[in-house]
């Protein structure tokens, strides 16, 4: 007995099995039905088995016809979507990157449409889920766009830093130009400091600069994601001390303000990272040279 089938007499069978018909199924394949009758005998006089009962203007499937039908729907189904997501991938590249979440939210998707009309045949599949940075070569991830102090990276990672960040206090219009204005750091001892406990300055930090003005940093709500301190201080929750880069739509459209204005500590906070062997591939050299002169601009 031969193993090899006929892939012509498996899509008959397949086609009649899901149809429940012989001449549904071969108006589907566009010949006759008795070419299917054909190629499905075929199959049974080689492996000796009974596919369908035949009946009356109809056909059923025996035990074994159902089982394998089962077999040849689920290899059919990942043949089709094989040979879409192939066709997909004809017209366009897809470009998976990974962001800390409040990047993503403040500063990548409000541009993230600039990059799609320069580069129409490349898709961005944009994820800030994982709870830790992902494994680039394990977890498919072209881009990891991380926060906060290097950690030792696998071999074959390379690592740019973006350009340093300005970490100042912000806060909305009605808190700076309100009962208690905000005028000096002094004033701060009227208002509510908000924490942005993932910031690499913290206000404790950002106080040493200003050692003779006392105010309270135990108090305040605290969020462990800057897009939640930011939420919270458009809110009118109170101060926020934060960097800019994740502020520019807040500043440009009036909905909070720098009181003391934009000179503060600067950190190095996000990095770019790549495997080093996919660093030249026309998606990845795209994205890169686009974010960064996204992140000069003033």
């Amino acid at each position: 007995m031969q193993d090899r089938v006929s892939i012509k007499a498996v899509q008959a069978f397949e086609a009649a099995a899901r149809l429940s018909s012989f001449a549904l199924a071969a108006e589907e394949l566009f010949v006759t039905p008795s070419a299917i009758s054909h190629q499905i005998k075929l199959l049974e006089e080689q492996f000796g088995v009974r596919l369908f009962h035949r009946m009356h203007r109809a056909v059923v499937l025996t035990d074994a016809g159902r089982l394998y039908a089962e077999e040849v729907t689920g290899a059919f189904a990942r043949i089709d979507l094989a040979t879409r997501k192939l066709g997909r991938t004809d017209r366009s590249d897809i470009l998976t990157v990974h962001s800390t979440p409040s990047f993503a939210s403040q500063w990548l998707m409000p541009r993230l449409a600039r990059f799609s009309a320069s580069q129409p045949d490349i898709d961005v599949r944009l994820n800030a889920s994982y709870p830790v940075p992902p494994d680039l070569l394990m977890q498919g991830v072209d881009i990891d766009i991380r926060y906060g102090t290097r950690r030792l990276q696998p071999a074959g990672t390379m690592v740019i830093p973006f350009p340093p960040e300005t970490i100042v206090p912000m806060c909305t219009p009605e808190l700076a130009n309100g009962e208690h204005p905000i005028r000096t750091v002094a004033d701060l001892q009227h208002h509510t400091l908000i924490h942005s406990e993932i910031c690499l300055v913290s206000w404790r930090d950002w106080l040493r600069q200003h050692r003779k003005v006392q105010l309270d940093i135990s108090r305040g709500p605290r969020f462990d994601r800057s897009f939640m301190a930011i939420s919270a201080a458009v809110d009118g929750m109170g101060i926020l001390l934060d960097s800019l880069l994740l502020v520019q739509r807040e500043l440009e459209t009036g909905r909070l303000v720098a009181p003391f204005g934009f000179e503060g500590p600067k950190v190095q906070g996000y990095t770019f990272n790549i495997l080093k062997t996919q660093a030249n591939l026309p998606k990845i050299r795209a994205f890169q040279a686009w974010i960064f002169a996204e992140l000069e601009k003033k």
